[in-house]
Parts: C-alpha cells; structure tokens; sequence
C-alpha cells in the first residue's frame, strides 16, 4: 500500500512540475497506465492473454464522443464509456472466453480487426475521417481546457483504477483468480466459479480501457481508427509484461518505460533523411528486443525484481 501511495504522490506533483510541452505526453503515460492495469490484472491474475485491449480503448472513446456530439452533457459520456466497453466485453467474451492460450490471444486480435474494420467503413463513427467537433469535457460549470488539467483528471482516474484493482486483489475474488491463474482444473475442483470469474476480470479490464478511451477523447477532441491500431494493443501488452504482470505498481512502471522510449525511438525517426517507416520500425524491433531481453533476464518484470533486491527483515532466531 506505501508503493500505492507513493506512486499516486508522484504523479500528483509531475503535472505541477513539467513543462507545458511535456504534458501532452504525461497524459497518454497515464492513460496507457490505466488500461495496462486493466490487462495486468486480466494476464497476471487471471491468466488470460489479450491482444485487442486497445479495442475496449476505442469503444469507450467512441462512445463518449458519439454521445458528446449527439447532444449529450460530456460527463454522461464519460461516465458511460467505461459501461459500455464493459458490455462490450461481457458479450464478447461468452463465446470468446470458451478459447484459451493462443486461440484467444489471436480471437482477441481478430476482434480488434473487425472493429477497426467497422469504424473507417461506417459513417456514424466518421469513417476513415475520423469523429469531429467532440467538445470538451465539463463538470457542472468546469470545463476541463487545459493540458494540466487533463494530466489531473487522468492521474485520479488511475488512482480509482490502481485502488480498485488493490481491494480486488486482497478480497476472495482475488484469492480465486489467484488460484484460477495457477490452474483452472484446481481451481474449479476448489469450488471458484471459473467461467464467471474469468468473464467477469474481462469485463473489468475493459471497463478500464474504457475509461481511458473517455478521456483520451475530449482530450484531443478528435477520434480515428489509426489513433487504435494494433501496434498500441501489442503496446500495452509489451508495458504489462516490462512493469510485472500480477503488480499493482507495475502497469505504471511498465507505461512510464515504454512511453519514454517510445518517445525517443519517434524524436529519432522523424529525424531530416530518415525514411517514413523509421518510427514504426524502430518501436516494432524494440517491442521485439524488450520482450527478449525482459524474458531472459526479468522474467516477471521490473518491478518484482526491484522487490527481491529489497533487503528483507531477520528473523530472530529462538
């Protein structure tokens, strides 16, 4: 709970601290944290891999963004965008959830196919144009305008997130989806509801992503199918397993991380005389050495391994 807090105090002060120009950044870390989280708990909890978590990204920013221009107040809109994705996800995953290992992996990447393919063909969502004149976020009589106060909104969603995912974690639920990740067959024959639980830790990572869709959306006040390609849900995975799978501090490590180097592999393939393709390239030969070096050498992740650097207390002998 210290590393909790200690976290959450960090990211209070960096918005107040960072240059304006850096803040941009700041809140797509934070948002990347937040459905992270969401796939952290899924993967590291409930050993389900997911390769389509930017899908539930997109459906909660398309719906708070189609509501918003369809004349709904913009806080209804993000309130819904979380429910949505995790109706969303809840449809999905009944016959989805029947998969496991690779077959659901790649089921989950074809659905997030199928969606892009679904909002540059259809004209409700913008088409391949993408959704314009989404207004910005307001609460009573505020209206969220600048970048830091974004950097604030999105901080207190992945405080809400992080706390969520903390209590799930400690409750029986949690022990279940603990013991559903070592072994369903065990798991079943010690009486957890396996398929209920497993649909339901689905459901609430994509309430996540969710939320950070919402947000994401009257941030930038434009929404396209090339802002959710399958890169970013490869991303996410990536930022999961680099922070720790099963953490709770790890999705925000792992999303610090790979934002940061994502940012400098763009910065140097958007250099004078590199090719077009550079950044692309470059994030997806990093996203491959990452994976490699993280597997070889941190087997679960910076942060549990910064834990076993921690020196433990003795024991007194009796």
């Amino acid at each position: 709970m210290k590393a909790l807090a200690a976290v959450v105090v960090v990211l209070l002060v960096v918005p107040a601290v960072l240059p304006e120009k850096h803040l941009a950044v700041f809140i797509l870390l934070v948002l990347a944290a937040i459905v992270v989280a969401g796939l952290s708990l899924l993967m590291g909890y409930a050993g389900q891999v997911s390769l389509g978590q930017a899908s539930f990204y997109a459906i909660g920013a398309y719906t708070a963004g189609l509501l918003s221009t369809h004349g709904t107040a913009p806080v209804l809109g993000l309130l819904a965008a979380p429910l949505v994705a995790a109706t969303a996800a809840f449809l999905i995953g009944l016959p989805l959830l029947r998969l496991r290992g690779h077959a659901l992996a790649f089921a989950t990447l074809a659905m997030q196919l199928i969606l892009l393919s679904l909002l540059s063909k259809g004209d409700w969502a913008g088409g391949a144009i993408g959704l314009q004149g989404i207004p910005r976020l307001s609460v009573g009589g505020f209206e969220f305008r600048e970048d830091v106060e974004y950097a604030y909104l999105a901080v207190a969603a992945l405080a809400v997130t992080l706390v969520v995912t903390r209590h799930l974690i400690d409750s029986r639920a949690g022990r279940g989806l603990r013991a559903l990740a070592t072994s369903e067959t065990a798991a079943g024959a010690s009486g957890v509801p396996v398929g209920r639980y497993r649909l339901a830790v689905f459901a609430l990572s994509a309430a996540m992503a969710g939320l950070a869709g919402g947000i994401y959306c009257y941030y930038l006040g434009y929404l396209g199918p090339a802002s959710f390609p399958v890169l970013l849900s490869i991303e996410f995975v990536v930022m999961a397993v680099v922070g720790g799978l099963g953490t709770i501090v790890g999705p925000v490590v792992g999303a610090a991380a790979i934002t940061v180097l994502v940012q400098v592999l763009t910065n140097i393939g958007t250099r004078p005389g590199m090719p077009e393709y550079a950044p692309s390239v470059l994030s997806y030969a990093v996203y491959a050495l990452l994976l490699v070096l993280v597997v070889l050498f941190l087997p679960r992740g910076i942060v549990p391994a910064i834990d076993r650097l921690r020196p433990r207390p003795k024991v007194a002998a009796k």
